[in-house]
């Protein structure tokens, strides 16, 4: 019985969990420009994956935005990002490179994670498997798609906080 109400809950919190994220399922990504997205521009703290996150996106620029991630935990940098949201196909396209400490790349020299535009609403913008929400403006939510270890898709939430 304790099996199954466990079972039950999990599926229940994995169905919560996963509604903040969508996939582009083979669709073409729908006309948008850099500048539907400006409100994602700010200095941007939170508390995640047991430290302290840190997002920093500037404002558009030659239709594009840079943005940064930095995860700190016990007062020592774990990983670096570096993001770009740009205009591709008179659509958005955000891309995402990850560094250790030392800036050695995860990925491939000439490769990134590629998320394309799903769709855009008054707070919210949906990459595939990558949602920005807007929830005051100083606070923004950010939705990812995890692999699990057993390969299975886990919806993380990132909570910032406007820096001061």
């Amino acid at each position: 019985m304790k099996n199954y109400l466990a079972l039950i809950l999990f599926l229940v919190s994995a169905t919560i969990i996963s509604q903040n994220t969508l996939t582009l399922e083979g669709k073409e990504s729908p006309t948008a420009a850099i500048n539907d997205v400006s409100w994602i521009a700010g200095h941007w703290q939170g508390e995640a994956l047991g430290g302290i996150t840190e997002e920093v996106w500037t404002s558009p620029l030659g239709k594009s935005m840079m943005g940064s991630f930095k995860l700190v935990v016990d007062e020592a940098v774990q990983f670096y990002e570096l993001c770009t949201i740009t205009e591709k196909n008179e659509s958005l396209l955000l891309r995402i490179k990850h560094f250790d400490k030392n800036l050695k790349g995860w990925e491939e020299k000439d490769a990134s994670i590629e998320f394309p535009l799903v769709k855009i609403e008054n707070n919210k913008v949906y990459f595939d498997g990558l949602t920005f929400e807007k929830i005051s403006k100083n606070e923004l939510n950010i939705y990812v798609i995890f692999k699990g270890e057993g390969k299975e898709e886990i919806e993380m939430k990132f909570n910032y906080k406007l820096a001061k």
